[in-house]
């Protein structure tokens, strides 16, 4: 699989673009674990134009954690356009990807994300100026359609390698669907298996285990898979696919206090990056989802306790209990 001059190898296993998630921290601890491209934030195009602070502060990138992908947003032509400038002047991505699949309301109510799925045109207009307007890769990340009965992404996808896209990514969910339900991985595959396409197609929902990213790439035939909310508490999930994927590599022990010593880095990567407080505040959405605490017998209080800290020695302490129950 190639982007651009991007070469993967077999089996590329990418980090997914998550607001509030996928800062520089996370995703260079997605990058040590195993992932073969990593995402931004969301970025929103009017935002970028007209330079406010925040937005810029997201275009922050390194070398470690390249090939990295910066995502923008938008309903406007010019203001993409314009933003997609900005971002590759600013932040000089491996590769910038154009948002058409976020479901929430303050972004598909408002027309942008994927509620550009109700306005193929425009939708197709921002691909096309965006793709004139830069000089490196141009990507697109969608969603099936708006609702069951627009599913869409057919069509859709060649239309868009048309625009000059270099790689399309599927998320098997409609815009109704939200995040609920499975993915519908069938359309993702009717996608990749149509002999007009000629993009690397990414796959993307519901892949939570090595064995389900095997199975995507076997039974529908995809480029790369994308993995999301199942990174949360658990960046090492890259490893287990890596190792799962390719069984040459040798085996990490990923056992309880290795596995603890990588959320604490975590928490130390975003409290260097904020502060104590906010960094923990930050960070608190992965330890509550952590696969690691379920099943452990009145675990209600310590999660409590475990969100409310406000000091890392304080977390750290909590940590080290729950380690150690988990090992009795």
């Amino acid at each position: 699989m190639k982007i651009g001059d991007i070469e993967f190898g077999p089996y590329p296993v990418f980090l997914a673009p998550m607001e509030d998630v996928t800062d520089i921290g996370f995703r260079l601890l997605c990058k040590q674990m195993g992932a073969a491209m990593v995402y931004s934030e969301f970025v929103a195009a009017d935002a970028l134009v007209r330079m406010v602070n925040k937005s810029l502060a997201k275009l922050e990138v390194c070398d470690e954690e390249r090939p990295v992908v910066i995502q923008i947003y938008g309903k406007d032509v010019d203001n993409v356009r314009e933003a997609a400038k900005i971002v590759v002047d600013q932040a000089h991505p491996d590769v910038l990807d154009l948002n058409f699949g976020c479901p929430v309301k303050k972004v598909a109510g408002k027309g942008a994300g994927a509620g550009m799925l109700q306005n193929v045109p425009q939708l197709l207009a921002i691909t096309r100026a965006v793709v004139e307007a830069v000089d490196v890769p141009v990507t697109v990340k969608t969603r099936l359609g708006w609702d069951q009965d627009h599913r869409i992404i057919v069509d859709l996808a060649e239309q868009l390698q048309d625009c000059g896209i270099q790689a399309l990514t599927i998320h098997g969910r409609t815009r109704a669907q939200m995040y609920t339900g499975e993915a519908d991985w069938t359309l993702i595959g009717e996608v990749k298996n149509n002999p007009r396409m000629h993009i690397p197609i990414i796959g993307n929902g519901d892949i939570t285990t090595p064995e389900r990213a095997k199975e995507c790439f076997d039974r529908y035939g995809v480029d790369a898979v994308m993995v999301g909310r199942a990174t949360f508490g658990r960046p090492w999930i890259f490893r287990e696919i890596q190792e799962y994927l390719h069984p040459e590599l040798p085996k990490i022990d990923m056992n309880i206090d290795w596995k603890m010593n990588i959320l604490k880095e975590q928490v130390r990567q975003s409290v260097a990056r904020i502060d104590e407080y906010r960094g923990i505040l930050h960070i608190r959405r992965h330890l509550a989802a952590c696969p690691m605490f379920k099943g452990i017998p009145n675990f209600r209080e310590t999660r409590i306790a475990m969100l409310q800290a406000e000091t890392v020695e304080h977390l750290f302490s909590i940590l080290d209990e729950v380690g150690n129950r988990l090992k009795a």
